[in-house]
């Protein structure tokens, strides 16, 4: 997966982090899990505050 594969980010950090409420986490913990999906392999400053927002409103509407 690459930073751009939002919706499967999503998908996976749902069901790694069922606890979590995506409403409420910080971009640099979301970044930090992002990196430590096994099928993750990007580049860690490839991502943005616009990738890292888009991971996060894909995780609100997969919990939902």
């Amino acid at each position: 997966m690459k930073w751009t594969d939002t919706l499967d980010i999503a998908i996976e950090l749902s069901e790694a982090h069922p606890e979590i409420d995506p409403r409420t986490i910080r971009f640099t913990d979301l970044h930090r899990w992002v990196m430590e999906l096994p099928e993750f392999d990007d580049a860690p400053e490839h991502s943005g505050e616009k990738i890292l927002e888009a991971i996060q409103m894909a995780w609100i509407d997969e919990m939902e």
